[in-house]
């Protein structure tokens, strides 16, 4: 396991690229977002998707998953929204918002269990970076801690994670606030899960 120090102001292009080849080959990284840091893979990957479930003790087919998307046309390759859905993402991303929507055919079956998909594009370059160079989505998870410093540090999340993780992004201490979680499918905009962000 390797742990990259990556600043957004000035990326480290070697480093981005290595965590990317690491998304490529199917393996799990942890990287920051504008709220929690979290595990990721590719989301496009179901094996890896997998693996992040069994690592957080969860099952794909009863939980929300997640991905980050690099804009909101990229978002319209995976799930199903209407105009004002698009106008509210339009107002309110990037941001630190979870939205969920029903998911399209273009997901693996990892997410085919509950039919919707969260939709995050956060205020953070290094994560969107991440995905415009691996050129499809990550799929997301928050980083589980047991305290403070576990959920911030990631040299602490690096060992707790050693031998489930191929590279830890150390972008400095991050936040322990999550995101702001709206719930789409219904045709109205319902907060789950009042976070970070305040819905515009």
């Amino acid at each position: 396991m390797k742990i990259l120090k990556l600043y957004a102001d000035n990326p480290n292009e070697r480093y981005l690229d290595m965590a990317v080849d690491a998304l490529r080959d199917g393996k799990i990284i942890i990287y920051p977002t504008d709220t929690l840091y979290a595990l990721g893979c590719d989301a496009l990957n179901n094996q890896a998707i997998e693996r992040i479930c069994k690592l957080k003790s969860i099952k794909s087919d009863k939980t929300n998953l997640s991905i980050i998307c690099k804009d909101i046309s990229q978002v319209a390759e995976y799930a199903r929204f209407s105009n004002d859905d698009f106008k509210m993402m339009k107002e309110n991303l990037p941001g630190a918002f979870t939205f969920i929507y029903p998911s399209l055919s273009s997901l693996p079956k990892a997410f085919k269990g509950r039919k919707t998909v969260g939709i995050r594009i956060p205020d953070n370059r290094i994560a969107t970076m991440l995905v415009e160079r691996l050129g499809n989505p990550i799929m997301t998870s928050s980083v589980e801690h047991c305290d403070e410093d576990y959920g911030c540090e990631p040299e602490l999340m690096a060992q707790r994670y050693e031998d489930a993780v191929e590279i830890v992004i150390d972008a400095g201490r991050g936040e322990l606030e999550p995101s702001t979680v709206v719930d789409c499918t219904s045709g109205e905009a319902e907060i789950i899960r009042q976070g970070k962000g305040e819905l515009q």
